[in-house]
């Protein structure tokens, strides 16, 4: 093919039609946007990829070492007493879940739905808490 075979139309105006108005911009992007083919696959794809972690069964001896703790702190309310609960939450969406950390004011007890009240409104249940720390137990390091 020669290098001049254009030449002849190369400056030429746009041609516009009579009949039919321009299309607006956005119109005329969307007609080159990428086929997707496969909708909602990047979601999933990162939903498969996003890492949970298992639940850790705490041994005998640290469930009774929790239980013990519970009582210290359903006595010690009047206090207000601190604490820093480890605690597991669930996935909503797939198997596994997040050890999550989180300090606060005791606000209660809560027996007959076994969880922990927090000042802030947080609900822990009971079998979620891996552990529990602060001053109102009297060491530093918890169970």
């Amino acid at each position: 093919m020669n290098e001049h075979s254009y030449d002849d139309i190369i400056d030429l105006p746009r041609p516009v039609s009579g009949l039919h108005p321009p299309m607006p911009l956005y119109e005329r992007a969307a007609q080159f946007a990428p086929f997707k083919a496969l909708d909602g696959y990047e979601e999933d794809a990162e939903e498969t990829a996003r890492l949970t972690e298992r639940r850790i069964e705490p041994a005998e001896g640290g469930i009774e070492a929790l239980n013990a703790k519970l009582r210290l702190l359903e006595g010690r309310l009047a206090d207000a007493p601190e604490v820093r609960v480890t605690y597991f939450r669930p996935d909503e969406r797939k198997e596994g879940g997040a050890y999550c950390s989180v300090t606060g004011v005791v606000r209660g007890l809560d027996a007959v739905g076994g969880a922990l009240l927090l000042r802030d409104g947080a609900r822990i249940p009971f079998a979620d808490i891996l552990r529990l720390d602060g001053a109102v137990f009297g060491e530093a390091d918890g169970l």
